[in-house]
C-alpha cells in the first residue's frame, strides 16, 4: 500500500508483494510431488483392481464327474426326476452366490428335480463345524436336503474339487450336467450352468452340459476356506 500524490486517499499496487515487498512464487517441487502422488494411487488402485478382477474370474478345479451315478454314493438316486448334488464348503464365501443360484433353479424347477447340497466336514472338525449360514441357507430352500459329508467321501466319489462344483443325473443314473453355476466368484446372476439345467429340466437341449466351477478348493487347508466365515473355527 502507498500513498499517491494525485489521490486523497491510499491506493493498493498491482500483485500486493507483503511486508518484504517480494514475490513468492509456487514452488515447483511441491506440485511434482502432488502429481507423482497421484500417479502412485492411480497404479495402486489399477493394480488392486486388476488383482480382483482375476481372483473373481479365475476357475477352480473342476471335476471329472463320473458318466454314471456312484455305486458307492449314500446319496439315493431318484427313480422319477434328475438328481441334482452341488458339493459345498461350508466356509466359503464364494459359494453364497451359487446356493442362491440353486434357489432360482429350484424356483424354475417347480418340483422336477429332487437336489442334495453335501457340505464338507473335514475329519477332527466339531460336530457342528459344517452347519454354517450357509447350510441354514440351504435348509430354507423348497425341496433342497442338506447333508454332512464326513471326510468328503461323497465328493470325493464325484471327483469334486471345488466348492459350488454341480452335477445333475438323470433317473438312470446318467450324466447330464457338470460345472458351476455361477459366472465368476461370488457373482450372482444369470449365467451358463444355471440356464443349462433349466434347459434340461424343461426337456430342453442346453446350450453345453460342462461349466466352469468358481469357488474355494474344497480339500487345501491353506486355501481361502483355512478360517471360518465367523474368524473362529480354523480348518
Amino acid at each position: 500500500m502507498r500513498f499517491s500524490p494525485n489521490t486523497a486517499g491510499p491506493t493498493m499496487t498491482a500483485g500486493f508483494a507483503g511486508a518484504s515487498g517480494r514475490r513468492h512464487p509456487r514452488r515447483p517441487g511441491a506440485r511434482l510431488l502432488f502429481l507423482l502422488g497421484v500417479s502412485v494411487w492411480i497404479a495402486l488402485v489399477a493394480t488392486g483392481l486388476g488383482w480382483l478382477w482375476r481372483y473373481e474370474n479365475a476357475p477352480g478345479r473342476a471335476a471329472t464327474a463320473p458318466a454314471t451315478w456312484p455305486a458307492n454314493s449314500r446319496i439315493q438316486l431318484a427313480q422319477n426326476e434328475p438328481t441334482l448334488v452341488m458339493l459345498v464348503h461350508p466356509r466359503c464365501p464364494c459359494t453364497r452366490a451359487s446356493i442362491g443360484e440353486l434357489a432360482r433353479i429350484m424356483a424354475h424347477s417347480q418340483g422336477r428335480v429332487r437336489a442334495y447340497v453335501l457340505f464338507l466336514k473335514p475329519d477332527g472338525t466339531s460336530d457342528d463345524w459344517e452347519t454354517t449360514d450357509l447350510w441354514d441357507s440351504v435348509a430354507n430352500i423348497p425341496g433342497v436336503n442338506a447333508v454332512r459329508d464326513s471326510g468328503g467321501a461323497e465328493a470325493r466319489l464325484f471327483d469334486g474339487a471345488t466348492s459350488g462344483q454341480t452335477f445333475l443325473y438323470d433317473p438312470l443314473g446318467r450324466l447330464l450336467f457338470s460345472g458351476g453355476i455361477t459366472q465368476a466368484r461370488g457373482h450372482f446372476g444369470d449365467n451358463a450352468g444355471e440356464s443349462a439345467i433349466v434347459a434340461i429340466l424343461n426337456a430342453e437341449t442346453p446350450d453345453r452340459t460342462e461349466t466352469s466351477v468358481f469357488g474355494c478348493p474344497l480339500f487345501n487347508p491353506e486355501s481361502e476356506c483355512k478360517v471360518a466365515i465367523d474368524g473362529k473355527h480354523k480348518y
